[in-house]
């Protein structure tokens, strides 16, 4: 691991990194605040994944979430949303939303983007065990959260690992990709055109299989231009009212899908987080 960069604020070390990633086949860029603590002690993290077109460094700069991780003695980690590299395929035409900065957290099955698209891997294994080797991290009290892509991405994490994270929100997430252009083409493109292999990436779809989270926290913009056709939150709120899915599912009237909006309500999700990563 290397460090790239460290600065002091809200009494704690913000820092961004970079190592060899196995699972990507790349060099991966990440960024961690860790608060001051007692020497010796551990404490609890929160996870935030990113967006479409985002890497790190939006949420780390945007994202006005150290003074609640200091308040709550929280360590905060946010990685990047896709490989990137040379020779790391990218959309053919240049899109924003499939290839570069458009991982979707999936192991990509379909060649060219087989090879390196393997931001699952990366997110559930490999990036934990680098945390708890390098950082002041208790493993076993874990949150995550996300905005968009990000929001789907720890929506699904969390539901196909089961009392790994005892804190799961999201900001505006993409709820149902089975249901959604970006999810076609994004699924469509890593994995392929059976749907079935679709299922592990779609959070109505776990739900409605029987996978369950202790407790859910969602905000969604009521102006976010992409609600109608994209995230469609709704689904979400349907799928656990089907399945008894204890959720806090909010529209917050005259929000968009910025970081104007995600810095509104982050102090807020931080703080839901650390009243479940206590003890």
């Amino acid at each position: 691991m290397e460090t790239i960069s460290t600065n002091r604020s809200f009494s704690g070390t913000q820092g961004v990194y970079k190592h060899a990633s196995s699972a990507t086949g790349t060099e991966m860029t990440f960024s961690v605040f860790v608060p001051d603590h007692a020497p010796g002690a551990k404490l609890p993290v929160l996870w935030y994944l990113s967006g479409l077109t985002c890497t790190h460094a939006n949420v780390t700069e945007k994202g006005e979430f150290r003074a609640a991780c200091t308040d709550a003695g929280i360590i905060f980690v946010a990685p990047d949303t896709s490989p990137r590299g040379e020779g790391v395929p990218d959309d053919p035409e240049g899109a924003y939303d499939f290839g570069l900065g458009a991982g979707f957290y999936v192991n990509a099955t379909q060649a060219p983007f087989s090879t390196h698209y393997h931001m699952r891997d990366y997110i559930e294994t490999e990036l934990p065990a680098l945390i708890a080797a390098q950082f002041p991290a208790d493993m076993d009290r874990q949150g995550i959260t996300g905005h968009s892509m990000g929001g789907h991405g720890a929506l699904t994490i969390s539901l196909r690992n089961p009392g790994r994270f005892r804190s799961t929100s999201a900001f505006a997430p993409i709820v149902s990709p089975l249901n959604c252009p970006w999810g076609h083409k994004a699924l469509g493109g890593y994995l392929g055109e059976d749907r079935a292999a679709w299922t592990d990436y779609d959070a109505c779809a776990l739900i409605d299989g029987g996978a369950r989270l202790p407790d859910l926290l969602v905000d969604q913009g009521e102006a976010d231009s992409f609600l109608a056709e994209q995230l469609k939150t709704h689904l979400l709120r349907e799928a656990c009212d089907r399945a008894g899915q204890r959720a806090t599912i909010r529209m917050q009237p005259g929000y968009d899908h910025s970081y104007y909006f995600i810095s509104t309500f982050m102090a807020e999700h931080v703080r839901w987080h650390a009243g479940r990563l206590k003890g």
